[in-house]
């Protein structure tokens, strides 16, 4: 796994430990919430990843667009998926969306590479 992807894994982790262990209910909630959402429900584990990936990458989140990343790399989705997402999100996002864009496919190259 390259420095970036571990490095970003790593502090993600830790913090979400910190975060919960502070045992407030509005935000463990908040967690429960998201993970469910992501779900298998009507549409697909994948379909999900997906989706997740254009919101967060129209709404210029890199981490949510990193940890979507990984999500998708995890469910197998191809290169050419990733990329179509891409699209769709930069179509949505418009040109505000490309720097986005770029560290998405970095991260994407890392991810690939393993």
């Amino acid at each position: 796994m390259s420095n970036l992807v571990q490095e970003f894994n790593d502090y993600r982790e830790k913090m979400n430990e910190v975060i919960l262990s502070k045992d407030n209910l509005v935000m463990k909630r908040l967690w429960n919430l998201d993970t469910n959402t992501y779900a298998a429900g009507a549409l697909d584990v994948p379909t999900k990843e997906m989706l997740g990936l254009v919101a967060s990458m129209v709404l210029r989140c890199d981490d949510c667009i990193k940890y979507h990343l990984g999500k998708c790399h995890e469910l197998g989705i191809t290169t050419e998926q990733v990329y179509e997402v891409f699209a769709v999100a930069n179509i949505v996002g418009g040109t505000i969306v490309i720097p986005h864009t770029r560290r998405a496919a970095e991260y994407w190259e890392e991810l690939v590479k393993g």
